[in-house]
């Protein structure tokens, strides 16, 4: 500071080219100082950083001594922890080995033992089969003198006896044969008796159930054919001029109309019960009325044919109602309304429809099964007998048809196609609509049949009882409900009569096709005959 005002002073009072020489002059001083003073401060800091280098490197070496020191103790310390370890392991070994060495020792102490008891053991078994030889010797000899004596006690026997030994041999195989079949023919009994006691009583407890939860009418109703007449005269009225009436009347119903000499009765015949029926209707209004001609007959019939429609929707109406199937399609509504003009064997179809309807869901609520799907089948299983008057083919076949046209369910269906063993049935509910089928058909009173097919089908029963050997007559009785077999007692004995039995009955069941069933009862008798003179 004191510089640079003394130089200050100085050129304030220094002329103007002064001035400038000064300042070249202060440039170079300013110049040299610079470098001289950088010099000294580079040359003091190499100083400092010689200094600085050699106390690193004396440190340095100072820290490799201390750890190659460390390095050397690390190593022996480890060194001395496994020399420890692997002596611990080779004294633990050796413990091993000398343990081992004890159990070998052991082990073969027991071997010797054993091996001098199993030596013993085999001195005691050949001592033993010794003994059994020289048993065996005994034996034979034993055998020997049996045999000899047993020869001279069957020779005696057979001596005394009057047989041979083959032939007391065939007795006794016979005898216990006889025995045999005695005792079998007698367990049979008592398990088939036992068997059918039970199971009848089921069947009889859910049958009686549900023939009298049913309560159907039994009172079978019959498509009428005979109309009475007021008098004779009517019959020509009937007829008309030159037979026009009575022509008009055919050509209107389809059906014949038989006029003979039966006092005051017209006979209508015709294959379509409900033809029948519309023939029978409008005869009886036409008579009522007393105007009879081929115009009026017309008019009759049309209005009769109506209210006969009318009739049977109103009848299918009323069978699904009181049957509690629902659902169906109207033409099989109408189609079971048919079936109220049609009849089987002198028993109302519709009638009989209803009741397997509802024997069928009696019968699957006692056994589990489904209950709509058997009411349902049960109603419709005879809904062909509507049109097999009209449609070529089995009532069984139509059946189906119709089912599967209104898209009844398979189930269904296959009850209605089973119902008859046409095909077998695979469900319940199929079996359960044949069962009562069968019920409502078979029961007493419920059908009537020809004369013919009825001495034919007991022709056949006593026939098949008769093919039997050993038969020497038989009997159908109860209408063909029982078939007594009388056998030859000389051919037959107790025993075979069982069997036989049940060898006719299969032979029934197999042949021939019955309502119910057939009880076959086999008769043996033994008399012996003497005269007293």
């Amino acid at each position: 500071m004191i510089i640079s005002m003394v130089l200050t002073m100085l050129l304030s009072s220094v002329p103007g080219w002064g001035i400038a020489l000064i300042a070249v002059a202060t440039a170079a001083v300013g110049v040299v100082g610079g470098y001289f003073g950088y010099k000294m401060f580079v040359e003091k800091k190499l100083k400092s950083a010689k200094a600085e280098a050699e106390r690193i490197v004396e440190e340095g070496k100072l820290e490799a001594k201390t750890l190659r020191k460390e390095a050397l103790l690390e190593a022996k310390e480890e060194q001395h922890r496994l020399r420890a370890e692997l002596d611990k392991e080779t004294r633990a070994a050796r413990a091993e080995n000398q343990r081992t060495e004890q159990r070998l020792a052991a082990r073969d102490d027991q071997l010797n033992k054993k091996e001098d008891v199993l030596d013993r053991k085999a001195q005691e078994l050949d001592a033993t089969r010794n003994q059994l030889a020289q048993t065996e010797r005994n034996l034979e000899n034993r055998n020997a003198q049996l045999d000899q004596r047993e020869a001279k006690i069957q020779d005696e026997l057979e001596r005394i006896a009057g047989l041979s030994r083959e032939e007391a041999k065939e007795e006794l195989v016979h005898s216990m044969i006889e025995d045999a079949r005695r005792d079998a023919v007698a367990e049979c009994k008592a398990i088939e008796a036992q068997a059918k006691e039970d199971a009848d009583k089921k069947a009889k407890e859910i049958i009686t159930l549900a023939i009298q939860r049913c309560a159907t009418d039994h009172a079978s109703e019959v498509a009428v054919s005979v109309v009475a007449l007021p008098n004779e005269e009517m019959k020509g009225r009937i007829i008309g001029r030159v037979g026009r009436n009575i022509r008009a009347l055919e050509n209107a119903t389809g059906v014949d109309i038989i006029i003979d000499d039966t006092p005051d009765v017209v006979t209508l015949s015709g294959f379509d019960p409900v033809r029948r029926e519309i023939a029978r209707v409008s005869l009886e209004k036409l008579v009522a009325d007393g105007r009879i001609h081929p115009a009026r007959i017309e008019e009759v019939v049309d209005k009769s044919r109506n209210e006969i429609e009318n009739q049977m929707k109103e009848a299918g109406e009323l069978a699904t109602y009181d049957s509690g199937v629902y659902n169906l399609h109207p033409e099989l509504v109408k189609l079971l309304g048919r079936l109220k003009f049609r009849t089987s064997y002198g028993q109302n179809v519709l009638q009989h429809s209803l009741e397997v309807c509802y024997l069928s869901g009696v019968l699957a609520a006692e056994l589990g099964a489904d209950i709509k799907i058997a009411k349902r089948a049960g109603l419709l299983h005879d809904i062909g007998k509507a049109i097999d008057h009209e449609v070529e083919g089995t009532h069984v076949a139509l059946g189906v048809e119709l089912a599967k046209k209104f898209k009844e369910s398979p189930a269904v269906i296959h009850a209605i196609e089973a119902h008859h063993g046409d095909v077998e049935a695979h469900t319940l509910e199929a079996i359960i609509v044949q069962i009562a089928d069968a019920i409502s058909s078979a029961r007493p009173g419920a059908r009537r049949a020809s004369l013919e097919s009825y001495v034919k089908r007991l022709e056949s029963i006593e026939t098949i009882a008769n093919s039997f050997e050993g038969v020497e007559q038989s009997y159908a009785i109860q209408a063909g409900r029982e078939i007594r077999v009388m056998v030859k007692p000389e051919q037959i004995d107790d025993a075979k009569t069982y069997f036989m039995a049940k060898e006719i009955a299969k032979k029934l069941e197999a042949e021939l096709e019955y309502p119910g069933q057939i009880k076959v009862c086999v008769i043996r008798e033994l008399r012996s005959v003497e005269y007293a003179k």
